[in-house]
């Protein structure tokens, strides 16, 4: 089987020489705004903490395919490598893993200096349901909220269209899939948060 032959955890992103695609999904009011305007409006907002999603599949299982009460509108925002490196670089776990940290007064310190954190969640197949291997969640607050709003968005597109297409059935879904491919993780990046660790 295909899956096997996937790491338990590993990036993958649509992503080019310059850029890589992650979605988010929001209320009307912020999701059309953000689209139209190609930069989160006035009510987004920079002091909460916003998880960003390479995997589009995994977007769709948490918004329901843009279904879900206050998470109608699907975008697909371009930000570009150099600051999701730096995010990859700057991330400590969400939770305690005792391979990864010496002791969890270790990783607590890590995560009170940290404005980036890192959730490995079951990807999803085209219907939905979990995969063996994981998929990365990216939690942006503080400096890091503030960059990605300012600094590392190039553009911001409503495919809202895409994932209701998607909905109808699996081999719609299969079609229209975005090319997901492994990213190459840069230099500096904490064990666990690459994905190379099995804790």
């Amino acid at each position: 089987m295909a899956s096997l032959e996937v790491p338990q955890r590993q990036i993958r992103a649509l992503h080019t020489d310059e850029t890589v695609t992650v979605y988010q999904a929001y209320r009307p009011g912020i999701g059309l705004a953000a689209a139209r305007d190609g930069r989160f409006p006035g009510s987004w907002k920079r002091d909460r903490m916003t998880w960003i999603k390479p995997s589009f599949l995994w977007m769709m299982y948490r918004c329901g395919w843009a279904r879900k009460e206050g998470q109608e509108v699907v975008l697909a925002v371009e930000i570009r490598r150099e600051g999701f490196d730096w995010a990859l670089r700057n991330a400590v776990l969400s939770h305690y893993a005792p391979g990864v940290h010496p002791d969890r007064a270790a990783w607590q310190r890590e995560l009170k200096h940290s404005s980036v954190r890192v959730q490995w969640d079951p990807e999803r197949d085209v219907r939905l349901r979990p995969l063996p291997y994981r998929s990365l969640q990216l939690g942006l607050a503080g400096e890091a909220a503030r960059r990605y709003a300012d600094e590392w968005i190039v553009g911001i597109r409503d495919v809202t269209p895409l994932a209701r297409a998607m909905a109808g059935s699996a081999e719609s879904a299969a079609s229209l899939m975005p090319a997901e491919s492994p990213y190459p993780v840069p230099d500096g990046v904490r064990a666990g948060v690459s994905g190379t660790c099995t804790p």
